[in-house]
């Protein structure tokens, strides 16, 4: 006789646990029939149960003892919805190793212990499902996984936090500067009390740790991930960029050739044609390159309740399949590479550069030479803001490799001329 039903027991009832359970409970008779039984959740571990959750929850279904959702041998699937990685990752180990599979959107503990988990569901003969932790309710894990994997995957560029996205379309939109609209996106919930996760790079790099382990078959370890924040954007970089026919993102870019793999995660200029300009407020999206497929890109929320909470549940769903028909190991890790990853002055680029100087006879000409001398060709330069005696220098170099750029700009800084050297922002897309 088949089984009837799916126990599941969930860690954490936050903002994606809540729609998780609220998913769940509301598309339950649809959910049974494309599963084949019923899916409910029966415990759920909280810290403080007399919270008001803004949901109406049965009685009993809370609990603060983690041993009776982890250690439960009735519950099928457990549901990871905590964050963080330390009870949450002695959780999630305990769980797999006892042969129940997992299901989580917790990008940070996959960024940084993804071989534990799936050594542990490799040794439980159980399955980890992810979905959730990278880009909200964008479906890329599985495509990645599944549908794109007969390709063979040269580049994945995304737009993959929300928060900085929206600072960067309100500053291109409005011309207002960082510290104002940053203010603004808290405000308004885009952005934490503490944004540094976001504004620093730090969320996106961990959210590009793992499309690219998948991507390149070949584990990626956050540290190898090179990241630069967008607090050095202004105003005047915006209005530049558009000018020249850019705009600004936050992006997170993984590249492999034949000498390597690039990794990293920064602002970036983008033609205004390229598709992930049109990328705005707080919607993500991910381009990806396959040399089967060609291009191709998925768009949509990445991040909120019911947007993560779509990717968790339908997780769940694929896990209870799973558990119906006795197998497992359906998304099991596929780093079975281990790939060079390229130091950061390898990488070849074009940068935007704005550097102030004195408004001199000679100033640009020796900018110039010095680029000239460190193989650093320029594509076009710009002066502005010309007031007698300081002006602003924009320049637009051609393709050129990080250490010879950064050579240059070292004696360019050290020049009497030289004010400062405003931003340097590469440009990626042309």
């Amino acid at each position: 006789m088949s089984k009837q039903e799916i126990s599941v027991g969930m860690l954490g009832m936050g903002t994606v646990g809540r729609g998780v359970y609220r998913i769940l409970k509301q598309n339950q008779a649809e959910i049974k029939q494309k599963v084949g039984a019923s899916v409910k959740i029966k415990k759920i571990l909280v810290r403080d149960p007399n919270k008001n959750r803004g949901i109406e929850l049965q009685d009993g279904i809370l609990t603060t003892i983690p041993e009776e959702v982890v250690d439960n041998p009735e519950f099928d699937i457990i549901v990871e919805v905590m964050g963080g990685t330390n009870r949450a990752l002695e959780y999630s180990l305990r769980a797999l190793k006892k042969g129940k599979s997992l299901v989580t959107a917790n990008k940070d503990m996959l960024a940084e212990y993804g071989k534990d988990i799936f050594d542990a569901a490799a040794a439980g003969k159980g399955d980890v499902f992810f979905e959730g932790s990278v880009a909200g309710g964008i479906p890329i894990i599985k495509p990645l996984k599944d549908c794109l994997a007969a390709n063979r995957i040269s580049e994945v560029i995304g737009i993959i936090n929300g928060t900085t996205n929206y600072m960067l379309t309100r500053m291109s939109r409005e011309k207002i500067d960082f510290n104002d609209v940053l203010a603004e996106a808290k405000t308004l919930g885009y952005a934490e009390a503490d944004p540094t996760s976001d504004i620093e790079g730090f969320d996106a790099a961990r959210k590009l740790a793992i499309l690219a382990s998948i991507a390149f078959n070949s584990r990626v370890d956050l540290n190898q991930v090179y990241v630069e924040g967008i607090t050095r954007i202004a105003a005047e970089d915006i209005i530049y960029a558009s000018e020249l026919n850019y705009v600004i993102k936050l992006l997170a870019i993984a590249k492999e050739s034949d000498d390597g793999i690039e990794l990293r995660v920064h602002p970036a200029l983008l033609p205004k044609s390229h598709p992930l300009a049109a990328v705005h407020d707080v919607f993500n999206a991910v381009f990806i390159t396959g040399d089967a497929v060609g291009e191709v890109m998925f768009f949509g929320r990445g991040a909120g309740e019911l947007p993560t909470a779509s990717a968790v549940t339908a997780d769940v769903m694929n896990a209870a399949r799973n558990r119906l028909n006795n197998i497992s190991g359906t998304v099991s890790c596929t780093c079975y590479s281990r790939k060079k990853v390229k130091p950061m002055g390898e990488t070849k680029t074009k940068y935007y550069i704005r550097i102030d100087v004195a408004d001199k006879p000679g100033v640009l000409a020796g900018i110039a030479s010095i680029f000239g001398n460190n193989d650093v060709s320029l594509a076009s330069v710009i002066q502005k803001n010309t007031t007698g005696k300081a002006a602003q220098i924009v320049l637009v170099t051609h393709e050129v490799f990080e250490k010879n750029l950064q050579d240059a700009l070292k004696i360019i800084k050290a020049l009497s001329t030289v004010n400062e050297i405003s931003n340097v922002v590469r440009v990626e897309g042309d």
